[in-house]
């Protein structure tokens, strides 16, 4: 069936990418942007076993992006907000359709993948409902973030890894399951106070 949905995947990508790209300028933001175009092979990859590997390598090329999109805007670019706002939300659409499509293919419990998804969801939801009630939160990746996005690349691709080649991962898995949870905590907690120290923006003519 896969092998069937596979070229629409592909369309549906290079459209979005063209789509999507023509929009947003600045190199460290089309690197940004790559990640966002692997998702539909990331979840083509991830249903099936004896593709898990090509996963494992997709997931490689996106940390490596995510690496280097920072130092491109830095040397390159000047940082922005769209940049900051950018890269958390190519994160989620990368790293959610690869713990959905795991969860499809029987390599790693439905709980582990809503908390991957919601890693990214929440904050997305918090950061617009900021923005709604006139504060203009910090539109860039935390410590804490970089680090639960790295260990959840590190984690998945490990499992895919060691899936691929037949190898029992349930030791990766038992450390997914332990410290995937524990870092979106601590993400949470990290943004929570962050956002506390905002205040919102007057209205003009206030005050």
């Amino acid at each position: 069936m896969w092998c069937s949905v596979w070229p629409g995947c592909l369309v549906c990508g290079r459209l979005g990418r063209s789509a999507v790209g023509a929009f947003v300028p600045g190199l460290a933001n089309q690197v940004s942007l790559a990640r966002a175009y692997l998702a539909a092979p990331a979840l083509a990859y991830s249903v099936s076993a004896d593709r898990l590997g090509l996963l494992a390598l997709v997931l490689a090329i996106a940390g490596l992006t995510d690496l280097v999109d920072g130092t491109i805007a830095r040397r390159f670019d000047k940082p922005s907000t769209l940049g900051g706002g950018l890269d958390p939300v190519v994160d989620g659409i990368l790293l959610g359709s690869v713990g959905i499509g795991l969860v499809v293919g029987g390599v790693i419990p439905s709980w582990l993948a809503a908390v991957i998804v919601l890693r990214y969801l929440v904050p997305a939801v918090a950061g617009f409902a900021l923005i709604s009630m006139g504060y203009r939160p910090e539109l860039r990746h935390t410590v804490s973030g970089q680090i639960s996005t790295a260990l959840i690349i590190v984690l998945v691709g490990g499992i895919c890894l060691f899936r691929f080649f037949n190898q029992d991962a349930s030791n990766v898995v038992a450390g997914a399951e332990i410290f995937i949870p524990l870092t979106t905590v601590a993400t949470f907690i990290h943004l929570g106070w962050a956002a506390r120290r905002r205040r919102p923006v007057a209205a003009p003519g206030a005050g």
